[in-house]
């Protein structure tokens, strides 16, 4: 188990997506359906990987690009057909639009729930995301409810994390200083834009993948929220 001073740390800030909402349980049985209704053999779960990889990398050509940020419900979109062409499965563009409806029932980790719970007592929970703000502001009062104290959207700076622009609105925006705040992420490349920004991090290491190859590395890493309520509740 990992220790840290936690005396300055005033605000937890969360990544939602695949960190609080479980992506992969909530979204590979309809995916699968989808598939198995255009007669392809590939696995949901496979087909999953592919899609998850490839809408980060429609993030950062967002990014890199300057396509206007589009939108993270646009680059999951984009992302979904590159990965039926990429498997050479058929489909309509009605049908895209119908089964991206997937994504309003997101389901969170129970232990996140828990941990939440638990670490609202002493923290101010702030959402720090990728998604929409109107998307983000649904997803917390209907799947989520757990009442954060503010949420934070990429749309305020027109750039997906890990751009430092958003780490730095957020501290401006709670008017604290960046080490007063801990990232909280499941994504190593989220801890890094936080850390390069002066934010304390905790790694929630929910898919045992490494951490960034980097000098910045993250303050605690941890199995779940339930670890990591036990040592910043210590």
């Amino acid at each position: 188990m990992s220790t840290i001073n936690t005396d300055k740390i005033k605000t937890l800030t969360f990544d939602i997506f695949g960190t609080v909402l479980d992506l992969a349980g909530s979204l590979i049985p309809p995916t699968q359906e989808f598939l198995s209704a255009h007669n392809t053999n590939i696995s949901g779960q496979i087909f999953w990987q592919d899609w998850r990889s490839r809408q980060r990398i429609e993030q950062y050509q967002d990014n890199l690009l300057m396509l206007g940020h589009s939108g993270y419900q646009s680059t999951c979109r984009r992302a979904f057909i590159y990965c039926l062409n990429l498997h050479k499965v058929p489909f309509e563009e009605d049908e895209i639009d119908d089964f991206m409806s997937v994504y309003q029932a997101l389901k969170p980790y129970p232990d996140a729930i828990e941990g939440l719970t638990k670490l609202s007592k002493r923290y101010e929970l702030v959402a720090l995301s990728n998604g929409e703000l109107n998307f983000l502001e649904h997803l917390v009062e209907n799947n989520i409810r757990i009442p954060f104290n503010a949420i934070f959207s990429v749309q305020s700076v027109g750039q997906f994390k890990p751009h430092p622009s958003i780490y730095r609105y957020a501290a401006q925006s709670l008017n604290q200083s960046p080490e007063e705040i801990m990232m909280v992420a499941a994504h190593a490349f989220d801890i890094l834009g936080a850390q390069s920004c002066g934010y304390k991090s905790a790694y929630v290491n929910r898919y045992d993948l490494p951490t960034e190859y980097s000098a910045y590395q993250p303050d605690l890493i941890v199995e779940d929220f339930l670890e990591l309520s036990q040592i910043l509740l210590a």
